[in-house]
């Protein structure tokens, strides 16, 4: 599977795009895949409860998905990280 990344996920991969073992399952348990081989993405991905952080976002072959979907071995996965910080300017 090929796993591309955004934002600080790259510091966890050092490429945009990474090849990743994965036999097929859930998008949930590619990602999880994808943090055993790249652990400094989980903290990106999950909160400290171990779930998955409402704001990460996920597609498999260009199309949104959730967590729980079908995700195949031969996918093109897609993870665009939780947004964290910012400041109101109000």
């Amino acid at each position: 599977m090929r796993v591309t990344v955004y934002g600080p996920l790259r510091s966890a991969t050092g490429e945009k795009t990474v090849s990743l073992a994965f036999d097929g399952g859930t998008v949930e348990e590619a990602l999880a895949a994808f943090v055993e081989d790249y652990h400094r993405a989980e903290t990106h991905l999950y909160a400290s409860d171990g779930k998955l952080r409402a704001s990460a976002r996920f597609s498999v072959n260009g199309e949104r998905v959730d967590s729980d979907d079908h995700c195949p071995a031969d996918a093109e996965l897609t993870v665009f990280p939780a947004v964290r910080g910012g400041t109101d300017s109000r």
